[in-house]
């Protein structure tokens, strides 16, 4: 029996917090007798969990009864799939959809379903249909299938919880919840839907108030459904608006749906999860869409946290913060009980299609791992672990290839164990990773990151831009101006910059989940909590958060936000404003709450274009270059001390403003990412970075964990293509005695600092850790020639290198040019 639970931000497994090292494995596309090999391979990799979709496809037969234990074929047999990974010591996290995407026709859904009800396939713009096989999530009839499956399905992976003895540690409700709509820009429009969100919008704002803002009568569900399907443009930017937030609370309503169906099945007391998607073509800037969408699922429910799919290919200076921001924006929407978890984490080499249009170097794998468990995350599930072979559906249909996939009858060929079970380049790199992460694994697993004394603003509603109807030029407008503006600002310079030059953050989120609470007449939500937690035990904020706060601005930005803003300067906050000034809210009316209290209005614009090269010069703290050239300028009228001046008008852009008690700097230009001007900002501020380094060129990423024994690791990743030397300083003591250190292009370390070994503390090294037990330690050597600090009043033997005692501490000198790890024995 083993009880599984979140608490603290942590899986705690049996009482103790634990990281969950998984790898996908697709039972459903390997022969019975690879299933073995396949899992003995992700143990050998370092994984102790193995993780699978369910797909209702596939095990639903043409006769409406259901296999899951093989007794049709062997690879429906998911009893037995759960009790060998079972036998061979791996834990399980099971994805039953009904959902499951991974490339099956239908995502997962049985055909017959979409048969004998076609009216469940939404309509969208102008009443056309939508683009992909997607179905209306709340339609009582595609509720009641889905309830048909996981009465079959659950009961199967019920018998196999942990506090039953089995493997299954979570559930996965559902996958990527709204994503075919978002990437095809095709919002569920039929009129069941249509008439939910006039009851929605109704009990929200009142039937005025929401006539108002569609432009059609509640009451008339034609004239409500073909206002709704075809905006007029005066009323384009509200009901864009509304349909949005509709659409999050429909995902609310239907995860909740799928709990309660899953529970009444059986399954309880192992955590849920609901897993989010949204990076794109190697980027991370639209996964904040898919946390803005699903959100409201997770917010505050007991025992249920949400996993991110990262697929951002390489790990490099232009990607690292899309990660890394990535994770902080999730995490500042859960509560103090829910983990960070990914439930699709990169593995393989990039070669998807087989046409050989890109490789990812297998370094990619281990940079994106190290910095993902930096941050804390619990779970990290390799997506896709291993390849495998479509099985032809139960039933042909005529499809070209009557497989329950569209990618033919192989599938995962760049997982790093390819369909035949042949490995590629990326799977050393996978087991390199996974073993370097579960030697520090318990540190790991009840260790928080530690931050600056700042925190970057998510606004979830700069991300309620999904859907935009293609005749609407306003709200074309709106969403390229946020897309050009919010999150990391424009260029992504901003979360670049501050991460680039040495600082860690979490995010604070400033706005709640969007749902079906009421609104106030004057449109705001109720308060959210800041989300964001451990400030490295710096001096907190008016409010709770940390002491500053760095936002991206755009000229849209909400009522409440603005206003809570407003409230924290009043009351001694510090804001970093980079971007234009907010001059309106979501619906497009005026708002200035913000830009009023800073004493500041928008006077003028200056873009790059092919006649036009704005540039800026700074003054005070912000001078520098004599003259830096701008993609844009916005130019300021009002009080504030002049930080920038746009060259060609001599007018400000750039400003420092006292409000109330507190202060602000706002930087209303796309100045680029001169790591020195961002420090000088930040440092305005007053934030300075417990950690610094003096390398001479950019691409090294710092942070560290402690863990609540005060045990510390320092992460140092270099995404650079170029090996890097430097010296480091923690809260301006030098590390290692002022021992320079080198990192080789696009590696990474874990620094042991203050770590327990028997009767000894580690509290220094330039060595990770590879295992500890006991009084015994063994350390990987990182350098041409390692040390290792004991604090001891005992005997410190190594099984090479030279040990020299002095004034209660022992320091062991290694020199192991191979890597091989040292054995260290306390006593």
């Amino acid at each position: 029996m083993t009880d599984v639970l979140l608490r603290d931000r942590r899986i705690l497994v049996d009482g103790r917090p634990e990281l969950l090292l998984a790898g996908e494995v697709h039972y459903f596309r390997l022969a019975r007798a690879d299933w073995a090999d396949r899992l003995d391979r992700l143990r050998d990799c370092g994984a102790d969990t193995v993780a699978t979709y369910v797909p209702w496809l596939w095990h639903e037969l043409p006769d409406g009864s259901v296999d899951l234990t093989g007794r049709t074929h062997e690879q429906r047999d998911l009893a037995g799939f759960l009790d060998l990974a079972h036998r061979r010591g791996l834990r399980a996290v099971v994805r039953p959809g009904p959902f499951v995407m991974a490339e099956l026709k239908n995502e997962g859904i049985p055909h017959r379903v979409y048969d004998a009800h076609p009216h469940l396939l939404p309509v969208s713009w102008d009443g056309a249909p939508v683009r992909t096989r997607t179905l209306d999530y709340l339609a009582p009839e595609f509720l009641a299938a889905a309830d048909g499956w996981y009465a079959q399905v659950m009961p199967v992976i019920a018998a196999r919880l942990a506090p039953r003895g089995g493997p299954v540690v979570a559930v996965q409700l559902d996958n990527e919840i709204g994503m075919l709509s978002w990437v095809t820009n095709s919002p569920d429009l039929t009129d069941g839907l249509c008439a939910d969100l006039a009851r929605w919008a109704v009990q929200r704002y009142g039937a005025e108030v929401a006539a108002a803002r569609v432009g059609a009568d509640p009451a008339d569900p034609p004239a409500w459904a073909a206002a709704l399907r075809g905006p007029a443009e005066e009323h384009s930017l509200a009901l864009h608006d509304d349909l949005g937030r509709y659409s999050r609370d429909r995902y609310r309503r239907y995860v909740a749906a799928l709990r309660a169906s899953a529970e009444r099945h059986g399954v309880t007391g192992v955590p849920f999860l609901v897993n989010v998607h949204g990076t794109d073509q190697g980027r991370g800037r639209t996964f904040p869409i898919g946390i803005s969408q699903l959100m409201a699922s997770w917010h505050g429910q007991p025992q249920l946290t949400a996993g991110s799919d990262h697929y951002l290919g390489d790990l490099t200076v232009g990607n690292v913060a899309d990660l890394y921001v990535a994770n902080a924006f999730l995490a500042a929407t859960q509560d103090s009980d829910q983990p960070l978890t990914c439930l699709e984490f990169e593995a393989g080499d990039g070669d998807y299609d087989e046409d050989l249009s890109r490789l990812l170097p297998p370094e990619a794998v281990e940079l994106k791992t190290r910095l993902c468990v930096a941050q804390g995350n619990r779970l990290l599930n390799l997506y896709l672990f291993a390849g495998g072979h479509n099985p032809p559906l139960a039933e042909p249909v005529g499809d070209g290839n009557d497989r329950i996939a569209f990618t033919g009858e192989r599938h995962g060929f760049a997982a790093p164990v390819g369909p035949e079970g042949r490995l590629n380049p990326t799977y050393a790199a996978t087991r390199r990773a996974l073993h370097a992460v579960r030697g520090a694994a318990d540190l790991l697993a009840d260790g928080d990151e530690e931050h600056d004394g700042f925190a970057l603003g998510f606004v979830p509603d700069h991300y309620l831009t999904e859907y935009h109807h293609p005749a609407s030029a306003s709200r074309t407008a709106q969403v390229a101006e946020l897309e050009r503006f919010r999150g990391m600002g424009a260029r992504d310079v901003l979360a670049r910059a501050l991460l680039l030059a040495g600082y860690s953050f979490p995010a604070v989120l400033l706005a709640a989940p969007s749902g079906g609470a009421a609104v106030t007449p004057e449109g705001r939500a109720p308060q959210a909590d800041t989300g964001a937690q451990g400030w490295d035990g710096a001096a907190q904020g008016p409010d709770g958060g940390p002491p500053v706060l760095v936002l991206a601005s755009a000229p849209t930005l909400g009522r409440d936000v603005q206003r809570r803003l407003v409230d924290r300067l009043h009351a001694g906050g510090r804001l970093l404003l980079h971007g234009p000034l907010p001059v309106r809210d979501h619906a497009g009316t005026r708002c200035t709450l913000l830009a009023d209290a800073l004493g500041l209005r928008p006077d003028g614009w200056r873009e790059s274009g092919p006649h036009y090269f704005p540039s800026v010069v700074g003054r005070g703290w912000a001078a520098g270059p004599a003259e830096v050239r701008v993609g844009y300028a916005q130019l300021l009228a009002g009080d504030g001390e002049r930080l920038l001046t746009e060259v060609g008008s001599g007018r400000p852009c750039g400003v420092e403003v006292t409000v109330g008690a507190g202060r602000a700097v706002v930087i209303a230009a796309g100045y680029p990412c001169h790591l020195d001007f961002w420090r000088a900002a930040l440092r305005r501020l007053g934030v300075r970075p417990r950690l610094r380094h003096d390398a001479d060129r950019a691409g090294l990423v710092l942070t560290s964990t402690v863990d609540r024994a005060g045990q510390r690791l320092l992460h140092l990743v270099n995404v650079a293509p170029s090996a890097v030397e430097f010296g480091l300083w923690h809260r301006d003591r030098p590390v290692l005695s002022g021992r320079r250190l080198r990192i080789g292009a696009r590696a990474g370390l874990m620094l042991p600092a203050g770590v327990r070994v028997g009767p000894a503390t580690l509290l220094e090294s330039s060595c990770e850790l590879v295992a500890r037990a006991g009084a015994e330690v063994l350390l990987r050597p990182t350098q041409t020639e390692d040390v290792a600090v004991f604090a001891t009043d005992r005997p410190v033997r190594a099984d090479r290198g030279a040990v020299s005692v002095a004034d209660g501490r022992a320091t062991l000198t290694v020199r192991a040019p191979d890597g091989e790890p040292v054995r260290v024995r306390i006593g």
